[in-house]
């Protein structure tokens, strides 16, 4: 069973920056891909970025692309979201996603709070 725990989030002005971790147990992580959602209050959940199970392939929403990235260490079993350039739009609970690349099956995080100031 695929265990994700996210840490990183916080409070951070406008234009700031945070970077969030997501540390991947219980299955062979290079056998995953890996991505980042987050859901605001009142809103479905949407995707951000996603890495391929390699690392070479990053998609990103338009709303975050040139500002977030993306990376994945397979010796760490972890994944990063580096997010900059902040706006307080990007506020949301930000969750871990894993999808495994044979059955497809997907893992979540409990997810971290992110908090923009204007």
């Amino acid at each position: 069973q695929v265990q994700l725990v996210e840490s990183g989030g916080g409070l951070v002005q406008a234009g700031g920056s945070l970077r969030l971790s997501c540390a991947f147990s219980g299955r062979t992580f290079s056998y995953y891909a890996m991505g980042w959602f987050r859901q605001a209050p009142g809103k479905e959940r949407e995707w951000v970025a996603v890495s391929s199970f390699s690392g070479v392939n990053t998609y990103y929403a338009d709303s975050v692309k040139g500002r977030f990235t993306i990376a994945r260490d397979n010796a760490m079993n972890a994944v990063y979201l580096q997010m900059n350039s902040l706006k307080p739009e990007d506020a949301a609970v930000y969750y871990c996603w894993a999808r495994d690349i044979v059955t497809y099956l997907e893992s979540w995080g409990q997810g971290t709070q992110v908090t923009v100031s204007s």
